[in-house]
């Protein structure tokens, strides 16, 4: 189980704590810390995937904490991008946008793993992970950055807009793919129940 993908995973996970107090932090020094920390943890993010893949290494373990990996320290940020107002108005939807996306995905690869199924990831999918990193990356300098930057904010926000316009549309695609697991499975539970109601049904000859 302790694979270097495993252990870079692990890894990820600890740094959700350290985030969130340097973001919490109102030193700029912080600040920035708090960017190498996120931006440190999706390099993580990237190398544990190629990594496990190149050496063969890929376990159930890793299979399942990996995403609830990448979910944890995506909300942590987005809570606290909105704690400290850097995310505020109307900029707060696609926050709540992202992070009702995962938890709604989440939910699907449950479903789906209990009857076997494989949930693939789109092209699509990958490029809206890589979007709303950087776009969570920026917006954690931001504070910082407009000091020379003065629209850095804006632009990160724009950034963010866009990955949650990806993250809606990937999202229904996963669940218009789920539903026709649910359909079959439905199907399935009523026919043994059907033919068996129809058979206790039928009265015996006299």
């Amino acid at each position: 189980m302790m694979t270097l993908p495993n252990i870079l995973t692990l890894l990820r996970v600890a740094m959700i704590p350290a985030l969130v107090v340097l973001m919490y932090w109102p030193e700029p020094e912080a600040r920035w810390a708090a960017f190498g920390v996120f931006v440190l943890a999706a390099i993580t993010d990237w190398a544990d995937g190629h990594i496990a893949r190149i050496t063969r290494s890929i376990s159930r373990f890793g299979r399942m904490l990996d995403p609830v990996a990448d979910k944890l320290i995506v909300a942590a940020a987005l809570v606290m991008l909105v704690a400290d107002h850097t995310l505020s108005g109307l900029a707060v939807v696609p926050a709540i946008v992202i992070l009702c996306r995962e938890i709604l995905v989440s939910g699907l690869r449950e479903f789906l793993a209990t009857i076997r199924v494989g949930m693939p990831v789109s092209s699509i999918a990958k490029f809206k992970t890589v979007l709303q990193l950087v776009a969570i990356s920026a917006l954690i300098a931001a504070p910082v950055l407009e000091e020379t930057i003065p629209r850095a904010r804006e632009i990160a926000e724009a950034s963010l807009w866009v990955a949650a316009a990806l993250t809606l549309y990937t999202g229904l695609a996963y669940l218009v793919l789920s539903a026709r697991h649910f359909a079959h499975e439905d199907d399935e539970q009523h026919e043994p129940s059907s033919s068996h109601a129809g058979s206790s049904s039928r009265k015996p000859a006299e």
